[in-house]
């Protein structure tokens, strides 16, 4: 595969590439030495990359290996509509292991599932609110917090009862979950507490412990700021639990179109 590299990146933050163009071209330089994946997804779009407008030999390819890898277990990392994660099989339990492992993640902060398509939250999910609500927020910069079902992997968020669910508004993300046929574990690509990533050189240190690597260019929001997080657990009401990148638009759809209230009570 054309766009498929052995990319060693062990020493790549102790030399300072200073942009993604010279972080590839150091990485490329030693392709032959690890076995993490870099799948350069062309062309990209001000909402991120499109597998819809690449040619469809090469957008398939990266969606079948980024699958394969998934499949096995590994971790891998992915652009969304907001900032670059790392996902795995969410009703894997060694992967999760694994991604709170590569992050140095606390163990009891919790992680967000990503699925494809709407019906799909039904599923994993006890939704008390309107399915038009929910068509109204996702796909978007949103994580939308229920009740989850028992169909979810009892070792994803064993601390909780609820669980984020996320449907980025972004081509391949969402043709990647159909096509695992079940929920991705997503958290953001870098180390915990680390500033959020929008472009793949920011989080290289990364790479050696990862499986596939989607680079889809830089991420058109630059606020860092990752999808605004909202309880909507409590019928009627909903509480902010991350302003994130859409706080204003999301309270707007939640107060004035469907007359939730927020919940100001202590969490």
């Amino acid at each position: 595969m054309k766009s498929v590299c052995n990319v060693a990146v062990e020493i790549l933050q102790s030399r300072g590439a200073h942009s993604s163009a010279a972080a590839r071209r150091l990485g490329a330089e030693m392709c032959k030495e690890l076995k993490t994946k870099v799948l350069r997804l062309m062309p990209a779009t001000s909402n991120g990359p499109c597998v819809h407008q690449e040619s469809h030999t090469d957008g398939a390819e990266i969606l079948s290996c980024t699958v394969k890898a998934l499949k096995e277990g590994a971790v891998v990392a992915v652009p969304t509509d907001t900032i670059y994660g790392l996902a795995c099989l969410a009703q894997n339990s060694e992967a999760i292991k694994k991604t709170y492992d590569i992050k140095g993640r606390n163990g009891q902060k919790p992680l967000a599932i990503c699925v494809g398509e709407i019906q799909d939250i039904y599923k994993y999910c006890k939704v008390p609110v309107k399915e038009a609500l929910l068509s109204d927020l996702l796909p978007g910069p949103v994580t939308l917090v229920f009740e989850r079902s028992e169909v979810l992997n009892t070792d994803l968020n064993p601390f909780t009862s609820l669980v984020g669910v996320r449907i980025p508004d972004h081509a391949f993300m969402r043709r990647l979950c159909q096509m695992c046929g079940e929920p991705l574990a997503l958290t953001s690509a870098n180390i915990s507490s680390h500033t959020s990533t929008v472009a793949v050189h920011e989080f290289q240190e990364l790479w050696p412990k990862l499986a596939v690597v989607v680079d889809g260019g830089p991420i058109g929001d630059q606020s860092r700021l990752g999808s605004t997080v909202v309880n909507l657990s409590v019928l009627g009401k909903y509480r902010i639990i991350r302003p994130g990148c859409a706080l204003s638009s999301t309270v707007d759809v939640l107060e004035h179109k469907y007359g939730l209230s927020e919940d100001l009570g202590q969490q």
